[in-house]
């Protein structure tokens, strides 16, 4: 199996194994694993409805395709999102200083004319 197949899944599934739930789809596993992935599908609700999505793929490669589909979109997307981030922070800066700059320069100035006052 694809390592980028598993990698969209890494980490998400601490109960089965991924590579043993591609097979259970594809009616590869023995009956005591497959017994074993359907009892882990009765006690978790959510995993059960993922799986019979996932069971809607008529062919195991179309599951693939999809699962790489959604992991490039999902990098694409990241990688937009982290670039804008980038270039709004360095369009922030200047502003940022030029603010700080100016409410320092506008107390210095409130504490002259105070001061001058009080005289």
């Amino acid at each position: 199996m694809d390592n980028n197949l598993l990698n969209i899944l890494s980490n998400s599934n601490k109960d089965i194994d991924n590579q043993k739930l591609m097979d259970y789809l594809s009616g590869k596993l023995p009956d005591n694993e497959r017994h074993e992935v359907e009892l882990w599908m009765a006690e978790n609700e959510f995993s059960d409805e993922a799986v019979e999505g996932l069971q809607q793929f008529s062919n195991p490669r179309d599951v693939q395709s999809y699962v790489d589909a959604l992991h490039r979109d999902l990098n694409k997307h990241l990688a937009q999102k982290k670039k804008r981030r980038e270039k709004r922070k360095i369009k922030e800066a200047p502003w940022l200083y030029l603010s700080i700059f100016l409410i320092i320069l506008l107390i210095i100035i409130a504490y002259l004319v105070i001061t001058e006052f009080k005289k």
